[in-house]
């Protein structure tokens, strides 16, 4: 028995370990309203009142079930809905978006149809996968039916379907601006932004079928992936001069999310139908096909045929129909897959076809597209900044007659954790060489970050560069002067080059005792901000990362910059950098009533960030964090290990900048579970603090999670709360079919996947090495 647990374990952990392709549909909970839990609400809102004043970390659960708006699912249980939406229906969503970006956004999206034929997701609609390549402007828009064999349960699982529609949006070039673009939508489908907890979390999408990768996002409503948001970097293997932005809305979860129900079924499809009453029927039938009568030899020989026809296309010099057999050859591996048909051997070979024609046909397309003349024209180059000239008002606020306070703020969207610290360790490092090799007097230098700003704070920097004097040698006195002691050419071209008159040199011999002449060149003090606009360029240019990424013209980051401030006192310094001038401004909270603030100077940086709860200090933020994460365990009874935590902690750290600690609680019948698989749920997946109870490593069925800047904490809650619930189902079912046959059962499967050609599937290899250990002794 305990080996079976064991096995089930393992499988389980793999299972919750999977690829973007087969992440699960989420749905909200209704809340508890037992008389303990309130209770412990209560309690919990008393003693957090002084940690909120104290630490500016705002720390709250809910005290009462009055806030949220009720919906019913269709057996009658209320659901909590999420707040300012109004109850769409799903063709209704659809239309919002369709309306929203070929209209509202300015994006003016071109509104196109789904493919006609199986695809795994909107990226390889061939309006995306194709179009993404060359040098002609792209907008569009579309919803598509995304199939996905492995992720067939009959309809069983409330979360997970093999057909489930995205939403897809492709910008191309960057119109600058694309995640405000973004929440406009979601207000346009009535998801209220100032109310839940929005972030951008680094996913960094591959494709290695395709040849194709980006960087980019989840995004995250309360704890819930509702898109995927990527800067495409490359596709078909090939380099993208322009990167496509795409943007794919995951619409059966945010459906779910909006409607309050729990099963995808009991989605309102259009008012009088619902999705269960539309799709039940092909999701049971295509599980079956896809999980129990695809005929895996047939599959073969249709992966063959696929692969002979895209390459017979390509030969004819026809891209879009090689495409759309590749897509049928991906569609075939992906049934036999599901199957358990694909060995690793195979796997591999696999895609190293499909990743073959991938590149070809991308080659292929822009060649024909070049042909054609680029009929949709080509994007121009962006136009260079014209520095921003601003006239600031007189100010001597920290600020003597020799220097003043500077502030360089470099405005970027949500970089991953650790690029913000990778920005950091390197400007801490760069920082005071530069500017002792600037001679620039200053005081104090500081380098912190958040998520959406590297900031460079520097005291009292002088406000002009200390003078210099150095020491040049010339021609060799031999050759510096004529007969008659007059200077030579060589020595006039020498005195030239260096600015000075013949008569300012003297004659003096070197370690070797050679004479030369030599001259003192007098190298006067520049303006710091003269200087600065030359140099600071120069330093971001240099800053490294693990994985960079352009999105418009030749400059590579972390991720898009978008703005930046630079200020010496009060005035502005004339500073470009990857298009963009340098100004007063900064930027706040996305969902901040002014989102833009004017920093009249360079002392009141902090001030100004300060008042919207903003934590520059990477110390400070984590402290601050720690503290309430600490407290609100206390007030459940229960506890953490900083030790354990630190990593998660230093993740959260720079995953918000406005830190909002929220506590949350779950069923405790998911503590049954195997403690493994419910720590890596909350930890890896979801973020979360999990607690224990004191002096002991038995969980609690409470959770801690931090948002980002001021909510509505009752619908984060919830919100998170569905999430959870939404993960430990899904690990539940996956643990529990695993239990209901024993290990030796699951031998028998082995039969069906291929380990290699002539060789045999992997139960004959297993058998095979069985005999072969058996002889042996």
């Amino acid at each position: 028995m305990f080996r079976q647990r064991l096995c089930a374990l393992q499988k389980t952990v793999a299972r919750l370990g999977c690829p973007r392709s087969s992440r699960q549909v989420l749905h909200r909970l209704p809340r508890r309203n037992s008389p303990a839990v309130c209770s412990q609400r209560r309690d919990f809102a008393a003693a957090t009142r002084p940690l909120l004043t104290a630490s500016r970390v705002y720390s709250q659960v809910v005290t009462s079930e009055t806030h949220e708006p009720i919906t019913r699912d269709t057996n009658g249980a209320s659901q909590p809905a999420i707040v300012g939406a109004r109850e769409l229906t799903f063709q209704e969503a659809i239309t919002a978006l369709e309306q929203y970006w070929a209209k509202k956004s300015g994006a003016n999206c071109a509104i196109l149809l789904p493919h006609n034929t199986e695809v795994g997701a909107g990226t390889m609609n061939p309006a995306t996968f194709l179009r993404v390549n060359g040098p002609e402007p792209w907008n569009v828009c579309y919803p598509e039916p995304s199939v996905r064999p492995d992720d067939s349960r009959y309809g069983n699982n409330p979360n997970r379907v093999q057909r489930h529609t995205q939403f897809q949006v492709i910008m191309k070039p960057d119109p600058g601006n694309p995640q405000e673009l973004y929440l406009g939508s979601l207000e346009a489908l009535g998801i209220d932004t100032q109310a839940h907890d929005i972030r951008f979390v680094e996913d960094n999408w591959e494709a290695p079928v395709l040849g194709a990768w980006g960087l980019g996002w989840e995004v995250w409503c309360d704890g819930q992936e509702i898109t995927q948001f990527t800067y495409f970097q490359q596709a078909g293997g090939i380099p993208l001069p322009h990167p496509a932005i795409e943007v794919t809305y995951g619409l059966e979860r945010i459906l779910m999310a909006l409607q309050g129900v729990h099963h995808f079924k009991d989605i309102q499809y259009t008012a009088s139908m619902t999705y269960g009453e539309l799709f039940m029927q092909n999701e049971y039938e295509m599980s079956c096909y896809n999980l129990d009568e695809a005929n895996v030899e047939g599959q073969r020989q249709r992966f063959e045929l696929y692969q002979q026809e895209a390459q017979r296309m390509l030969d004819k010099r026809l891209p879009v129909p090689a495409y759309d057999h590749l897509l049928k050859l991906s569609h075939t591996f992906n049934l036999l897959d599901a199957r358990g048909a694909v060995g690793m051997t195979e796997r591999a070979e696999c895609f190293a076809t499909m990743r073959h024609l991938a590149r070809q046909v991308t080659g292929l397309w822009m060649a024909r597209r070049e042909e054609l003349g680029h009929p949709l024209g080509t994007i121009a180059p962006p136009a260079e900044p014209e520095p921003v000239t601003i006239h600031p008002e007189a100010s001597t606020s920290g600020r003597t007659a020799d220097s003043a306070d500077f502030v360089l703020e470099v405005g970027s969207e949500e970089l991953p954790p650790d690029d913000v610290m990778t920005a950091v360790h390197q400007l801490r490092e760069r920082v005071p060489a530069l500017l002792d090799r600037l001679r620039l007097g200053h005081g104090e230098v500081q380098i912190e970050a958040t998520p959406r700003r590297l900031a460079l704070l520097i005291s009292q920097l002088a406000v002009h560069q200390r003078g210099a004097e150095n020491k040049l040698r010339g021609p060799p006195a031999k050759v510096a002067f004529g007969p008659d002691g007059s200077p030579s050419k060589a020595l006039l071209g020498f005195c030239k080059k260096n600015g000075v008159q013949a008569d300012s040199v003297v004659t003096e011999a070197d370690a070797k005792g050679t004479q030369y002449v030599w001259v003192v060149v007098k190298q006067p003090g520049r303006a710091t901000g003269e200087v600065l606009a030359e140099e600071l360029p120069l330093l971001l240019a240099s800053l490294t990362f693990k994985r960079s990424m352009r999105w418009r013209g030749s400059t590579a980051f972390s991720r898009p910059l978008r703005w930046l401030l630079a200020l010496h006192g009060s005035t502005a310094l004339p500073l470009t950098y990857a298009g963009i001038s340098a100004s007063n401004t900064s930027r706040l909270l996305r969902n901040s009533s002014s989102p833009l603030q004017q920093v009249a100077h360079a002392d009141e940086y902090q001030g100004a960030l300060q008042q919207q709860n903003i934590v520059l200090s990477i110390e400070g933020r984590k402290q601050l964090i720690w503290e309430a994460v600490e407290a609100t365990a206390g007030i459940v009874g229960g506890e953490l290990s900083r030790a354990a935590a630190q990593e998660l902690l230093d993740e959260v750290t720079n995953l918000v900048e406005a830190p909002t600690v929220v506590l949350g609680d779950f069923d405790p019948a998911f503590l049954s579970l195997p403690k493994e698989v419910l720590v890596m749920v909350m930890r890896k997946h979801q973020r979360y603090f999990p607690l224990y109870k004191p002096a002991s490593q038995d969980l609690l069925p409470f959770f801690i999670t931090v948002a980002n800047g001021p909510i509505d904490v009752p619908t984060v809650k919830t919100g998170n709360e569905a999430v959870l619930r939404a993960r430990f189902q899904d690990a539940q079912f996956f643990f529990q079919e695993d239990l209901k046959r024993p290990l030796a059962e699951f031998r028998e499967l082995l039969s069906g996947t291929l380990f290699q050609k002539d060789l045999g599937t992997l139960l004959d290899k297993s058998v095979s090495a069985h005999c072969s250990q058996h002889c042996s002794q």
